[in-house]
């Protein structure tokens, strides 16, 4: 491999790294080196020489606990790979017309191409959009994760809710986004939540005559916000 290929690699390394760390913090989840290898599928100490580089090159700091937290560097550069993937997961939905539940791995071919050029027209064909197809929000488009919004694992029965966004580890399952695409589990659905069977570990969600059962760990990777709750007896 050329020095060149080499530096592209490491770079684009670099910049999952950076991804997968967002992400991660942005749900609430704690950076340690054992998810980072689950979530990107490599050995745990290719991860650590990886955290290593990253440190020397002020991207990084590992805390004494061994959390990896962002640099004001890291963050920067972390929010532009994030606003790339987004970005472009919209326009494989938006203008060319991909399927819902394969853009999240199309747009990890993407992102690492787009320029500040090729982003800022992206952009400006999308209509400056404030979310990703699957209801993360754009850094720096002014979208935001909405208050209050909770783990579908969370609700009641009676409750009635609202998809806000899909968990980012079940963006790179191809066959649970097919499902929630199929069972009309997008961003803006609403719901009702017929019954929660801690027993048989489902939630069962109605909308109009439909049924939609959702097991709890499925239920763990959408995010809800409750419009109402049963109204007491």
């Amino acid at each position: 491999m050329s020095r060149e290929a080499l530096t592209e690699s490491t770079s684009r390394t670099v910049e999952d790294y950076l991804l997968s760390m967002y992400t991660m913090a942005s749900e609430g989840h704690t950076v340690i080196t054992a998810r980072l290898a689950e979530a990107l599928d490599v050995a745990p100490p290719t991860v650590t020489a990886t955290l290593h580089r990253m440190t020397r090159d002020g991207l990084i700091e590992v805390r004494p606990n061994k959390e990896v937290v962002l640099t004001g560097a890291g963050q920067e550069r972390a929010e532009t790979m994030v606003r790339r993937h987004r970005l472009a997961e919209r326009l494989l939905t938006d203008i060319l017309g991909l399927d819902w539940a394969d853009v999240h791995e199309e747009a990890h071919r993407f992102e690492h191409a787009i320029s500040p050029k090729v982003e800022e027209r992206i952009l400006a064909v999308l209509g400056n959009p404030t979310t990703c197809p699957h209801g993360s929000p754009i850094p720096g488009s002014g979208g935001a994760v909405a208050p209050g919004a909770i783990i579908l694992d969370q609700v009641h029965d009676g409750d009635r809710i609202v998809v806000e966004r899909i968990t980012e580890a079940a963006e790179s399952n191809r066959d649970l986004l097919g499902y929630f695409q199929r069972s009309g589990l997008l961003p803006g659905s609403e719901f009702e939540v017929a019954e929660v069977e801690t027993s048989n570990s489902v939630i069962l969600l109605r909308r109009g005559s439909d049924t939609v059962p959702v097991g709890m760990p499925a239920a763990r990777d959408l995010w809800v916000r409750v419009l109402s709750h049963a109204a007491a007896a």
